[in-house]
């Protein structure tokens, strides 16, 4: 018996197919999403899972809604969590404001003042400019006058 006789005929080579087995799959695979359940379904089936009382029961749930025993670990935390926050005493009146946020409204506040005043004084070094310009008074003749004064 020889080597081609013990491989199946779609597995053996044939001319043609050589090629065929180079060339690369082009389809892409989506990449797989974690499932994320809402707050009513966690609760719902909780609510499901404690009304078991037979053996089994549990499992049966879990098999035919796909879920995983910590599943039900995790939202059972998660509801304890839940309720004890619930029944926290809750602070009444506004909630205090962040600190750097204050600062940072006074600070944008004190920058647009700074601005403002920048503005202006470069409107008046403008003018003083021209006016000295107007006066036949140059920058150079004024820095002279002050030295030999």
């Amino acid at each position: 018996m020889s080597h081609q006789e013990s491989i199946p005929p779609e597995q053996q080579q044939q001319p043609g197919k050589d090629l065929d087995a180079k060339i690369p799959d082009p389809e892409v695979v989506p990449r797989a999403k974690r499932r994320q359940f809402t707050t009513e379904y966690k609760l719902r089936i909780l609510e499901e899972a404690d009304c078991c009382t037979e053996p089994g029961q549990i499992g049966a749930l879990l098999r035919r809604e796909g879920l995983y025993s910590s599943h039900l670990s995790k939202w059972r935390k998660l509801r304890a969590r839940w309720q004890r926050e619930a029944l926290a005493p809750q602070k009444r009146g506004r909630p205090p404001q962040d600190p750097t946020a204050a600062e940072l409204a006074q600070l944008r506040r004190e920058n647009e003042r700074l601005r403002a005043q920048l503005e202006q004084a470069e409107l008046i070094i403008d003018v003083q400019k021209k006016l000295a310009q107007l006066l036949g008074l140059g920058t150079d003749e004024t820095h002279n006058n002050e030295r030999t004064s």
